[in-house]
């Protein structure tokens, strides 16, 4: 199953280009399902229904389907006989309703859920194509990097299950009345395990490109532009491959467009500077449309200019945003590819067998391969768009 996510920023019209993109697949004959992930949905706005879509998939043609993530619903659904144990343990100590509940909720769970569906449907083979509708950037980069926080927080219930709770005070609890409300059951963490089963793999679907390719939208202005930008640092940094660039609502060049001719020009030098700083990338321009882009047939009119006769689905770039190499001389290089990344807001250091990235607010966590095991970092530097980081022996010697 192929996925394309679509991000960029609020109100740059992804939901268009996503919907868009999706239902000129669906013509094409591929089983396709567009899903949002944006708590301030507009897909059901944007494919003109009459009502909301739900947390279910619903037939929009006979090949496209459509559902807008409730994160209520996949909390229920997934985890809730855990919280219902945590807000009976928070109600011991005085903590009752909607605090309870929220203190219920793991990081990252909110944006995990999301990624879940995609290894569902993809273990399930019920698509060909999975297109998403992500929210703005910031929300994006916290659900593509969810995995990691989430599995964190999973695995230390795991481990305190498998080492503490099971061997010990489960036993305990037995002959101590007041110890027995505190233990969770087992069918607790049965669900705690089954949620980790489910996260397994998902990393590994994100960062494969012959399988999901990101794609920004953006319009041609100043800070759109460097969100995108920033947007691409980050993506690449959490090994994420962007396959397309889409310029939305540009205006045309050969018509008068009245007091906006003067907007006309700027946006005309906004697009040489995205041309310049996006390259290599494929970058597909779309009009700036007489009338809002809503219902099928506009829909199918701005997936025709974005993609003309191409297939939407097909990988437009692939370059891996990180390699990991020996070199002749028996040292290991990791390159992490970073374009536009500010190297004064770098910070990276490395904590046994984990490399940590940090740009500004957003941090990488790396696990390095077994190759690398017991080797220590040196001193990093920028190649480029790329970071370069050797590894070394750690007594010194290389292999």
């Amino acid at each position: 199953m192929r996925t394309l996510i679509f991000t960029g920023k609020g109100g740059v019209g992804k939901t268009s280009v996503a919907a868009a993109t999706a239902l000129r697949a669906a013509d094409m004959g591929l089983r396709t399902l567009v899903m949002s992930t944006d708590p301030a949905h507009s897909l059901a706005d944007s494919l003109d229904l009459e009502g909301p879509l739900g947390p279910d998939p619903v037939p929009i043609t006979p090949t496209l389907h459509a559902l807008e993530v409730s994160i209520y619903h996949d909390i229920e659904s997934n985890w809730g006989i855990v919280r219902q144990h945590f807000s009976q343990l928070m109600a011991e100590q005085g903590v009752e309703g909607i605090l309870a509940d929220e203190m219920s909720i793991l990081p990252g769970m909110e944006e995990a859920f999301p990624l879940i569906r995609i290894k569902k449907h993809k273990d399930a083979g019920d698509y060909d194509l999975l297109v998403i509708d992500c929210a703005p950037t910031g929300e994006t980069l916290r659900l593509l990097s969810a995995p990691e926080s989430f599995k964190w927080a999973i695995g230390m219930l795991r481990g305190a299950e498998k080492y503490l709770i099971k061997p010990l005070i489960r036993p305990m609890s037995r002959i101590t009345p007041g110890l027995s409300k505190m233990v969770a059951p087992s069918e607790v963490y049965e669900a705690v395990d089954d949620l980790f089963r489910q996260m397994e793999g998902v990393t590994e679907t994100l960062a494969n490109p012959l399988e999901t390719s990101i794609r920004l939208v953006m319009n041609p202005e100043k800070m759109v532009i460097k969100e995108s930008q920033r947007a691409l640092t980050y993506l690449s940094m959490y090994g994420m491959t962007v396959d397309m660039v889409v310029v939305n609502k540009i205006l045309p060049v050969d018509q008068d467009s009245g007091y906006l001719n003067h907007w006309k020009e700027i946006q005309q030098r906004y697009l040489q500077d995205v041309e310049q700083s996006f390259v290599p990338l494929p970058i597909r321009r779309v009009p700036y449309y007489a009338e809002e882009v809503v219902g099928l047939e506009k829909l199918r009119v701005m997936g025709r200019d974005i993609y003309g006769d191409s297939d939407p689905t097909a990988v437009l770039y692939r370059e891996a945003p990180m390699d990991i190499s020996k070199l002749h001389d028996g040292t290991y290089r990791v390159k992490l590819k970073l374009p536009f990344a500010d190297v004064n807001q770098l910070d990276l250091f490395q904590n046994g067998d984990e490399l940590v990235i940090q740009i500004g607010d957003f941090r990488r966590v790396l696990t390095l391969p077994t190759s690398l095991a017991g080797q220590e970092a040196g001193q990093a530097e920028m190649d480029g768009d790329w970071l370069i980081v050797p590894f070394y022996a750690a007594n010194g010697v290389r292999s």
